[in-house]
């Protein structure tokens, strides 16, 4: 697949106990906090220039419930800019809720292995507003807040996924999640190639580098990366992210 892309800097908003934090390698015990109040996060990076948010309810995610809704529709009320929302969205109802609410996309990651048919109808009715996120460890998809470890390999899912109509997937490399490693960009391109789908690349951005590695394949289907621990500790400005990337996009 050979196509021209626009490419997006996401930068992400992880939820644990009402907080901003980050994760190693997706452990819960691994968390490192970056301010108490996601609304204020939110206007923090629309202000610097995001078109996009990633906003994960981490203890939806662990507990397979949605725990922070209230919070999601504060930040979809606060900000101007699309919201896609994930972390223990399971079921249809969560899915048509949610994006009544206000998120512009909803992330299903475990339902795509256990209830494929939840993703199949959820895109049937909603288009490219339901997302799919492949969380992978070894290039094996991992589910449940990425406690459980399945056998089926990422490529597969995002097959599966291509072949019921979704229209995009967030590709995580959870080894390298939070850890500042730089991005597994073969394995990135090699899922956007073979699955035929888009990607938004996450997992292990360190510095800017990574962020034109990732935007020179774009041609293989890579459309975005989503920001997290490099931006939080200013590895990565995000204006001047955004500048280079407007000066790249003109070269």
């Amino acid at each position: 697949m050979e196509v021209s892309v626009e490419f997006e800097l996401i930068p992400a908003i992880d939820i644990k106990d009402g907080k901003c934090v980050r994760l190693q390698e997706g452990k819960a015990d691994q968390a490192t906090e970056y301010g108490d109040d996601p609304v204020a996060m939110a206007l923090k990076w629309e202000r610097e220039g995001a078109t996009r948010l990633h906003v994960i309810d981490l203890d939806g995610a662990f507990s397979g419930q949605a725990t922070h809704s209230e919070i999601a529709r504060s930040i979809f009320g606060a900000v101007r800019i699309p919201v896609q929302l994930g972390g223990g969205i399971r079921t249809l109802d969560q899915v048509e809720r949610l994006l009544a609410l206000g998120a512009a996309r909803v992330i299903l990651g475990t339902a795509a292995i256990e209830h494929p048919e939840i993703v199949e109808t959820a895109v049937s009715r909603h288009g490219d507003a339901v997302v799919v996120g492949i969380d992978a460890r070894n290039g094996r998809v991992a589910l449940r807040g990425w406690q459980t470890q399945s056998s089926v390999p990422a490529v597969d899912l995002a097959r599966r996924m291509k072949a019921i109509g979704v229209e995009r997937i967030i590709y995580t490399d959870i080894a390298r999640d939070g850890m500042l490693y730089g991005v597994n960009l073969d394995e990135t391109e090699r899922v956007a190639r073979e699955a035929q789908i888009p990607v938004i690349a996450s997992g292990g951005v360190a510095g800017i580098e990574d962020v034109r590695d990732l935007w020179e394949r774009r041609a293989a289907g890579i459309e975005g990366v989503i920001l997290g621990r490099a931006l939080y500790e200013r590895r990565i400005d995000l204006r001047q992210a955004t500048r280079a990337l407007a000066a790249w996009n003109i070269c």
